[in-house]
């Protein structure tokens, strides 16, 4: 495990004493601890990163795609350590690790290929009827970036923004959350197996005000790509304003689910849990809103209890687990509460609260189903990121959507129904980035990734995520064997 920031290629101290302690959640114990990056220290990244840019830049993208294939071999040739570290860190069961690393992996793959592609796509001539002027495309790399990711995806987050701009030609300054800083980390230890140019990627640990603030406003950054809550996001666009940098927001979501009576039941429930559940519900996209046609509402519910109770708690190292702990004290803390809160204004608690004798430590919570739920209230209105289900009854399609939309947030939603051209129908007429059908949650590299409304500002992964971090310059010429003849006839 790395204990020193990641800054142009070598593993240095920081230039603050102060540490950041990292806890196991399955224990509430500390088990390592990382450097709190001070100014200074941000400073020396950004330089390092803008020092490397003419050059990353300029070598094109054939020779980026290499790189990139050899940091997925690394993914790949590390999964297993990788994984139990991210289980450590953030406590997510390690099935569901297992597939982090693996979709990390494959984003590098994806984006080596686009960087090949770039390489052949530069000054692709634009086809138009003006044929005295001849006008040509080319992709440009926006610069240094700034990448600020959560604590849900630690590892494939990460990857997420460091791929991409990586195969655009951009260099990188990364600041993991300062609750699961690990695995973020290992991504300079893979960095310097693969000999990356020093500069191009770089990585400091930190708080949000103590390096997530000073990484945002440097004047050294041309892009901030960000993911996380939406009080944090409003921050964000404050301090790129100042000097209009480019964003890049991924913010955060109350996502619905539509059931509707002509559904595949069992695949539903299936569905169901798993949208709200993986994760520990610590997704963004977490369909947390369930709307079941009133004439299978009961039916639905009772079967949803009675999953939820049966789901496996426990630390995500041990077979079997299905719901790890929560990522943090603070986390736990703020979940309970809504919980409390939820039951208080009149809620009704539909699963059992006992945790099993075995778990005396760590921040358990067992998945909790409310229905009766007031549609005003934070319950069903905030996000809460957590195992924490509403559901409640509609009568109509129409309904459904109203009730579905009448949200600030936009991130996903979902809708469960055999009729394939309502399915299309509800799809078009909700207010999201994403929509499933008869699904819940899949997320592809190849396909975009962000919000509406509240949820976002911009696209990540997919052609959408590189073009994120590209400029778009048009050369235009005129041809010189003729005269255009406005100003000297």
């Amino acid at each position: 495990m790395r204990s020193d920031l990641f800054i142009n290629g070598e593993w240095v101290s920081s230039d603050s004493d102060e540490r950041i302690s990292v806890v196991n959640p399955a224990t509430g114990s500390e088990f390592h601890s990382v450097p709190a990056a001070s100014v200074i220290d941000i400073d020396r990244a950004v330089t390092a990163a803008r020092e490397a840019h003419k050059a990353w830049a300029e070598i094109g993208g054939k020779r980026r795609a290499r790189y990139l294939h050899d940091m997925a071999s690394q993914i790949g040739a590390r999964r297993e350590e990788l994984a139990r570290l991210e289980v450590a860190d953030n406590g997510k069961p390690l099935a569901e690790a297992f597939d982090d690393m693996d979709e990390a992996a494959r984003c590098f793959t994806y984006y080596a290929e686009h960087a090949r592609a770039l390489e052949n796509k530069q000054f692709e001539i634009l086809d138009w009827p003006h044929k005295e002027f001849r006008c040509r495309i080319r992709y440009e790399p926006m610069g240094v970036v700034a990448g600020i990711i959560p604590w849900n995806y630690p590892f494939l987050m990460a990857v997420w923004k460091v791929a991409p701009a990586l195969a655009a030609g951009c260099t990188i300054v990364l600041k993991p959350s300062e609750i699961t800083p690990l695995t973020a980390l290992e991504l300079g230890a893979m960095a310097r197996e693969v000999a990356l140019p020093p500069g191009v990627l770089n990585i400091v640990t930190g708080t949000g005000q103590g390096a997530g603030a000073p990484l945002a406003g440097h004047l050294g950054i041309d892009k901030i790509a960000f993911t996380g809550s939406v009080e944090t996001g409003r921050k964000i666009m404050s301090a790129a304003s100042r000097d209009v940098k480019n964003i890049g927001l991924e913010l955060g979501g109350k996502s619905a689910l539509l059931v509707f009576d002509d559904c595949d039941f069992e695949n539903a429930i299936e569905w169901i849990l798993f949208g709200i559940f993986w994760n520990k519900g610590e997704i963004c996209s977490a369909t947390s809103r369930v709307l079941i046609h009133r004439a299978i509402y009961r039916r639905v519910v009772d079967r949803l209890v009675e999953e939820a109770d049966k789901l496996v708690i426990g630390n995500g190292l041990e077979d079997g687990v299905q719901i790890g702990p929560l990522v943090s004290e603070q986390q736990y803390k703020k979940v309970s509460s809504a919980i409390s809160k939820g039951k208080a204004e009149g809620a009704m608690l539909l699963t059992s609260e006992q945790l099993p004798a075995h778990l005396p430590g760590g921040y358990f919570l067992r998945p909790a189903i409310f229905e009766e739920v007031d549609f005003s209230s934070d319950l069903w209105r905030e996000e809460i990121f957590g195992p924490v289900l509403c559901v409640a009854p509609f009568d109509t399609e129409e309904e459904a959507i109203q009730i579905a939309n009448d949200s600030e947030y936009g991130l996903a939603a979902s809708v469960m129904s055999r009729d394939k051209e309502r399915c299309d129908r509800v799809a078009i007429s909700l207010q999201a980035g994403t929509v499933w059908l008869n699904c819940s949650q899949p997320n592809f590299v190849e396909a975009p990734w962000g919000g509406v409304k509240r949820s976002g500002i911009g696209r990540e992964l997919g052609r959408w995520g590189l073009e994120g971090y590209l400029e778009v310059k048009q050369v235009t010429d005129f041809d010189t064997r003729e005269r255009w003849g406005w100003f000297l006839g």
